[in-house]
C-alpha cells in the first residue's frame, strides 16, 4: 500500500488528526481524575478545560473526515482516470475504467458520447494563503446523444461515480452554509468526448478546476476532429 498516496486523502488525513485529538483527550482524562483524587480542585479545572478543548476538537475532526469522504486534493493538472470504450451495437457502449491506483470498473452506456462530472470544491482567501489545495470528487458518468431530440427522446444511461455519502460536504453546505464559512465555493465541471469503438481516453482535471478530456493519437484520428478539449 501506498502510505505517501493515503495520507494525502483529506478523509484520511482528518480521521489521523482526529486519533491523535483522542489521544489528547484520553490524557486528559487520566490528568483530571488524578487531580481530582489528588484534591487539587484548581488544577482539575484546568485539566477539564482541556478535556472539553480536546473532545470537541476530536468531534470536529471526526465529523470533517466523514464530510470530506470521496474527495482528493487537487495540485497541479492530475490525471483522473482512463477509459477504454468498445461498441456492443449501434450507440452502445460498454466502458472500462481504471483509476491511477489500479481500480478498475466496467460500466455501459447509450449515446454517441461519453460525459464525466466533477465536484470541486475551492477555499476562501485565509485557507488558500495557508495553502490548503482544493479538493474534488468525480460524480457521475453519462451517455450523451449528438442529436439534440434524441437526446431528449432517447433512453439515457447515467452512473454515478461519487463516493461521499449522505453527510458529503456539498449536501452540508446547502443545507448549513452557516456552519462552513471557510468554502469560497462549490461548483461542477465537465467534460465529455466521442466514442469510438477501441477508443482509449485519458481525463485530468486542472488546478483551476477544469476538467480535460484527451483521446490517445489513434483515438483522435478514429474521430476525425478535436472535440472535448
Amino acid at each position: 500500500m501506498d502510505w505517501t498516496a493515503l495520507l494525502r486523502l483529506p478523509m484520511t488525513l482528518m480521521f489521523v488528526l482526529a486519533v491523535i485529538g483522542l489521544f489528547f483527550t484520553l490524557v486528559q482524562l487520566l490528568a483530571l481524575r488524578q487531580r481530582l483524587s489528588d484534591g487539587r480542585r484548581l488544577a482539575a479545572g484546568g485539566r477539564a478545560l482541556l478535556f472539553l478543548l480536546g473532545f470537541g476538537l476530536t468531534l470536529l475532526l471526526l465529523g470533517g473526515g466523514v464530510a470530506l469522504r470521496g474527495y482528493r486534493l487537487l495540485g497541479e493538472e492530475q490525471q483522473l482516470v482512463q477509459i477504454d470504450a468498445r461498441i456492443l451495437s449501434p450507440q452502445r457502449w460498454a466502458l472500462t475504467l481504471r483509476w491511477p491506483d489500479g481500480t478498475t470498473r466496467e460500466v455501459q452506456v447509450a449515446g454517441d458520447d461519453w460525459r464525466i462530472e466533477a465536484v470541486v470544491l475551492k477555499w476562501k482567501q485565509p485557507a488558500l494563503l495557508a495553502g490548503l489545495p482544493p479538493l474534488y470528487r468525480l460524480d457521475r458518468l453519462s451517455g450523451r446523444y449528438d442529436d439534440v431530440t434524441q437526446e431528449a427522446q432517447a433512453p439515457r444511461t447515467v452512473i454515478d461515480l461519487g463516493e461521499a455519502g449522505r453527510y458529503d460536504l456539498l449536501n452540508l453546505s446547502r443545507a448549513y452554509p452557516q456552519w462552513l464559512p471557510g468554502i469560497d465555493t462549490l461548483y461542477g465541471s465537465g467534460a465529455f468526448l466521442p466514442l469510438v469503438d477501441q477508443g482509449h481516453y485519458t481525463l485530468s482535471l486542472m488546478n483551476t478546476g477544469a476538467l480535460v478530456a484527451r483521446p490517445d493519437e489513434a483515438t483522435q484520428q478514429k474521430i476525425g476532429q478535436p472535440l472535448g478539449g
